[in-house]
Order: C-alpha cells, then sequence, then structure tokens
C-alpha cells in the first residue's frame, strides 16, 4: 500500500466508524428508553429504523454528487448534519414535551446526514489508490472500521448510559467533529479538473441504466446479499438486547455480551479483506461459505430450543463471522468491477439496501420476538440461506479474474 496515503485512509475509516457509533450505540439503551418514554419495543425499534429510513431515500444523491462534484464536498456537511442531529435528540430528551416525536425527527435528519457519509467512502477508497489490491487492502480496513464500531457501540452505548440513557445522544456530536477535522487535513482526495467530465443529471442517469441493464445482474445480487446482512446482524442485536434486558443483564455487562458477535464480524472481516485479494472467484467462494456458515448456525439456533445466553452468544458469533467474511468481498466486487466514473452512485445503491436491511431489523425482530425464538431463528436463517443462493448463482467471475470482468 502507498505509504503516504496511510493518514488519508485512517482518516477516511473513522467515517464507518462515527456512523456505526452514531445507530449501533443506541441499541443496548432501547430497552432504557422503552421505559422513560414509556413507548412499545416496536416503537422503540424505530428509533434504529428512522436514522436508516432516511438515508436510503438520499444515498443515490450523494453518489451522484460525489461523482460530479468530489467526495469532500459531500461527505463534510454530512458529518455536520449527523453532529448537529445527534444533540438535536440529545436535548430533546431533557426538555421536549413530546420526546420520543422529537427524538424521531432528529434522527431522521440525521439520517439524512449520513446519507452523505458512509456511502461515498468506498467509492473514495477506490480514488485514493491505483493498484487493484491496495484497494482491496483498503476497503477492508474501511469494513473493519464499520465492524470495529459495531463492537465498540454496544459497551459504549451500555457505558454512556450507566451516567443517563439520553447521554448517548450527546456522544454522537464529539466523534462526528473528530472524523470531521480527520476528513478535513488529512485526506486529499483526487479531484475533476476539467468540466468536460462532469455530465448532467439526465446523461449521468443514462450511463447507469446502462451499467445496470449491462452489468445488472451480479449488481442487483450483491445489493440483495447486501441487504440481508445488515438485517441479519441488526435483527439478531436486537433479539440479543432484548433478551438480555429480560434476564436482569447489568447495563456494562450487556453490552460486553452484544459485543462478542461483533468482535467476531470485526476479526474475520478484517482477515477476509486481507485474503481476497483481488481474486473475483476467491471473493464469491468466500462470501457463499461464510453467508452458508452463518444460515447454518441461525437454523441450529432455530431448530433447537435451548434458550441459555451463552448458546446464543455462540451461535450468533459463528453467524456474525460468517457475515464478516463475505461483507468484504461484496464491497471489492462492486468497486473493482465498475469504472470510477459511476462508481460512487452505484456503491450509493448499494449503501441503499444496506441501510434497508438495517432500517427492517429491529421492528422485524420485535414483531417475530411476539411468537418465539424459533419463529425467529427459522425466519432469519432462510434470509440468510438465501442470500448465499444469490451469491452463488449471480455472481459469476469470467476467465481472468483479477480484472473488472463479471458477467
Amino acid at each position: 500500500m502507498e505509504s503516504h496515503k496511510k493518514w488519508d485512509l485512517l482518516s477516511v475509516a473513522s467515517i464507518p466508524l462515527t456512523m456505526t457509533l452514531a445507530n449501533s450505540m443506541l441499541i443496548p439503551v432501547l430497552p432504557a428508553m422503552q421505559k422513560a418514554l414509556k413507548i412499545t419495543s416496536f416503537q422503540a425499534s424505530l428509533i434504529i429504523t428512522a436514522y436508516a429510513a432516511v438515508a436510503i431515500l438520499f444515498i443515490p444523491l450523494a453518489g451522484y454528487l460525489s461523482d460530479r462534484f468530489s467526495r469532500k464536498a459531500v461527505i463534510l456537511p454530512g458529518l455536520l448534519i449527523v453532529s448537529a442531529a445527534g444533540a438535536w435528540a440529545g436535548l430533546a430528551s431533557l426538555w421536549s414535551e413530546n420526546a420520543y416525536t422529537s427524538i424521531l425527527v432528529a434522527r431522521l435528519v440525521q439520517g439524512f446526514g449520513s446519507a452523505g457519509c458512509f456511502p461515498v467512502v468506498l467509492p473514495l477508497v477506490g480514488d485514493l489508490f491505483k493498484k487493484d489490491e491496495d484497494v482491496s487492502s483498503g476497503l477492508g480496513l474501511v469494513e473493519t472500521a464499520n465492524t470495529f464500531g459495531k463492537v465498540l457501540s454496544p459497551i459504549l452505548g451500555s457505558a454512556l448510559a450507566i451516567w443517563a440513557w439520553y447521554i448517548p445522544f450527546f456522544a454522537i456530536p464529539v466523534f462526528s467533529i473528530i472524523s470531521f477535522v480527520l476528513v478535513l487535513f488529512f485526506v486529499k482526495s483526487p479531484t475533476k479538473e476539467d468540466d468536460s467530465c462532469k455530465i448532467s443529471l439526465k446523461e449521468f442517469l443514462k450511463s447507469i441504466t446502462t451499467v445496470l441493464r449491462q452489468k445488472g445482474k451480479w449488481l442487483y445480487g450483491i445489493f440483495a446479499v447486501g441487504g440481508i446482512s445488515m438485517f441479519l446482524i441488526f435483527g439478531g442485536l436486537f433479539y440479543l438486547s432484548e433478551t438480555l434486558e429480560l434476564r436482569g443483564v447489568k447495563p456494562l455487562i450487556k453490552g460486553l455480551v452484544l459485543a462478542i458477535p461483533l468482535a467476531f464480524l470485526c476479526l474475520v472481516s478484517f482477515l477476509s479483506g486481507k485474503w481476497i485479494g483481488q481474486n473475483k472467484h476467491v471473493m464469491k467462494w468466500t462470501s457463499f461459505i461464510g453467508l452458508s456458515t452463518a444460515a447454518a448456525a441461525l437454523l441450529i439456533v432455530g431448530l433447537f430450543n435451548w434458550e441459555t445466553t451463552w448458546w446464543i452468544v455462540t451461535m450468533l458469533s459463528i453467524a456474525s463471522a460468517g457475515i464478516g467474511a463475505a461483507l468484504p468481498s461484496l464491497d471489492a466486487l462492486i468497486t473493482e468491477g465498475i469504472e470510477k466514473e459511476q462508481c460512487g452512485t452505484v456503491t450509493s445503491l448499494y449503501s441503499s439496501m444496506r441501510f434497508i436491511g438495517v432500517a427492517i431489523g429491529p421492528p422485524i425482530s420485535a414483531l417475530l420476538m411476539r411468537g418465539s425464538m424459533s419463529t425467529l431463528f427459522l425466519v432469519i436463517a432462510s434470509t440468510a440461506f438465501l442470500a448465499a443462493l444469490i451469491t452463488i448463482i449471480t455472481i459469476r467471475p469470467g476467465r481472468n479474474a483479477n480484472h473488472k470482468e463479471i458477467n
């Protein structure tokens, strides 16, 4: 990897870390919010969903703007919006008579800001490096930062909530401003010097339509698998958080337990990013094996109704490791399989699908939990098997799998 760009990459990696903290940090605090705001578990899950739902709508626009102008011109305002909305949610918790409604509105605004942050990171990494192996390694680090944020989130969220349940909202601006400063001063992203390369929105949409028509089969497959992966992660975390709360686990211990599956996700994601290199056959089979492993672990939980905490945590850790194996490959397949001029928008569509998974995971889990644990895990195991099947059918690398060639 180009040594003089290590600070660029580390600064870029702070973005997914910050965006993950802005959402996942609230998961262990949701039961406390239920009690304080006097809301149901489903209503509490919407605090997570609101953030992701609005981001889904604006991510494609952010991708286009990042291609049209520059990545930093989209990322920096996004970080400021995330910061301001975090402060808004915290203050609403303290002073608003309709605190729940105000928090939801603040989370919607925060989701708008996040649309210009993490989704633009993937094409930015592609811009920073010339060699495909450097891009794969960089994406592995970014995905690791994302998953490390997931590991840190429940611990940090639980620790802050010991002080008061609304304190995590105030922590979001702190992390966002740190990331803003790092990106502002250390990231030197390539800029388009020639205005002739700045095509109109109509021309750009036409070019994207062409890309989707030519490469839609495998792109749609990756989009679907990315969304399912996030659904599995956030659905499982929501269930585990609610279960630990019902069993009377202390807040900080609860955060540590929630972090265990996410630690497996983080570790395997990092190792997978190193392993896959630029070989698309390896990416395909790593994704398939990882998702199949996740599906098998979740199916076992659904079939064998053992409700001991450590049994559930162990199986969720295995499932998380399988998803961690797949995520860097999905990132690399898109970033290295699409021309840079269109990469921002295509990866933003992929990010939208991932945010859909984040948005629907908690509320669907809340609804399925009204039935039984078996019902919940049989449903999410089925979606994991579907993701593995989509991977094996739709992703077909060409003969020369070390170049931009996927059928």
